[in-house]
């Protein structure tokens, strides 16, 4: 579609939703692991066959899915349209930035800058790490911070601890190289016994920066991070199979693979953050009251923060009341629990079509009614992209750096 097109059709629903727009689901297939199946899609709608099955769903995406195998725009989210028109929202995004981003983020800021899914899987993802920017720079990409927020009210699954770093002394001592042998192997999930484990705890979350190694358990995890899909899958068996090796590689340059082999990956890892015997109290969080937010109708937390490059809060509505939102820039929501009315829309809670909203810079900052017409509290979840929110919380760290 023509950018002249684009722009009339953004425009026109902008207009008729006074700044906000409706978003369609953004489902993600993912071949390494089977589904937890707690998307809320119809039993037989996780299987893709070769693409595997559908275990995220991507909100207010501007990010392509870096999968081995599926269409080109998987992992894009799109516009609900009256008039039917299929529009990408970086397509819109493109074609009348200021008018979502607003005039002066959209001078300092390329798109939205960040990432928000929801991930659902049967069995813990393997072990892994994203790269640094340093890294990331050698095969073009983006780094990527990111952080959890377990929502309440779903089954944990079997698995429900992730694993963090390594064990303190292997930092202290350099023994860098104990990571070696598995890597090189392929052939077992042993590498964990190297790594601790954290309990994934209702209404809590973590915050990760890159170089990190992690393999988050089986929780639904609601994550924000910056807008990157690079890793470096570092786990050979994962739920009773032996994962591709290329997932080792994935980006990595075949230059750098072949120069130094396996060994290579180990200058992926921030050794120091893996080594941080105070690694729960550095990155653990959970919910932050906003003291500013309180209204009779309910009021706001911070759940992710402790970073300037993305940040999100709940917001909490009790049944029968109104609160009046505003906020400081371009931000996209997802509805967890009960239903209502955000701005002109009519919302729900588990309801995908009718859960996820973008709102727009100017409409942000003029404020938004929210209403809860059902009979338990209407939960929603806030997601910001880099520097909107420079008052976000940070965690006084125990270990400089």
């Amino acid at each position: 579609m023509e950018v002249q097109k684009i722009r009339k059709e953004v425009e026109k629903a902008l207009a008729n939703g006074d700044g906000i727009l409706r978003l369609e689901p953004a489902w993600v297939a993912r071949d390494f692991l089977p589904p937890g199946r707690r998307l809320g899609l119809p039993e037989d709608r996780y299987d893709m066959g070769e693409r595997g099955y559908i275990c995220e769903r991507w909100l207010a995406s501007v990010t392509r899915a870096d999968n081995r195998i599926g269409p080109p725009d998987e992992g894009l989210s799109y516009l609900a349209l009256d008039s039917k028109e299929r529009i990408t929202l970086p397509e819109a995004i493109t074609a009348i930035s200021s008018a979502i981003m607003g005039e002066e983020y959209t001078r300092t800021h390329v798109g939205l800058g960040r990432l928000a899914k929801i991930f659902d899987y049967n069995a813990r993802l393997p072990f892994h790490l994203h790269q640094r920017q340093k890294d990331a720079d050698r095969v073009g990409r983006h780094s990527k911070d990111e952080a959890y927020y377990f929502p309440p009210g779903v089954d944990m699954g079997s698995h429900p601890e992730t694993f963090f770093g390594v064990h303190p002394y292997i930092a202290e001592e350099k023994r860098y190289d104990l990571l070696l042998p598995y890597l090189i192997n392929w052939d077992s999930d042993m590498i964990l016994k190297h790594s601790r484990a954290y309990a994934q705890v209702a209404d809590e979350g973590f915050y990760l920066q890159s170089g990190m190694l992690h393999a988050p358990g089986t929780a639904l995890t609601i994550e924000l991070q910056e807008d990157s899909d690079v890793f470096a899958m570092m786990q050979a068996l994962n739920a009773g199979r032996i994962i591709s090796k290329e997932l080792l590689w994935k980006d990595v340059n075949p230059e750098d693979r072949e120069q130094y082999g396996e060994r290579y990956i180990l200058d992926l890892i921030d050794w120091e953050e893996n080594g941080n015997p105070y690694f729960y109290e550095d990155h653990h969080l959970s919910p932050q009251l906003i003291e500013s937010s309180r209204q009779p109708g309910g009021g706001e937390f911070w759940i992710f923060y402790n970073t300037l490059k993305f940040s999100g809060k709940k917001l909490v509505v009790r049944p029968g009341s109104s609160y009046l939102s505003f906020d400081r820039g371009v931000y996209n929501i997802l509805v967890w629990e009960g239903k209502g009315t955000y701005g002109d829309f009519e919302i729900e809670g588990g309801n995908p079509g009718m859960d996820e909203l973008l709102v727009t810079n100017d409409r942000a900052k003029k404020g938004v009614l929210v209403e809860n017409t059902g009979s338990q509290d209407l939960l929603i979840i806030k997601f910001f992209g880099p520097d909107i929110n420079q008052d976000v919380p940070m965690i006084k760290r125990r270990v400089s750096g």
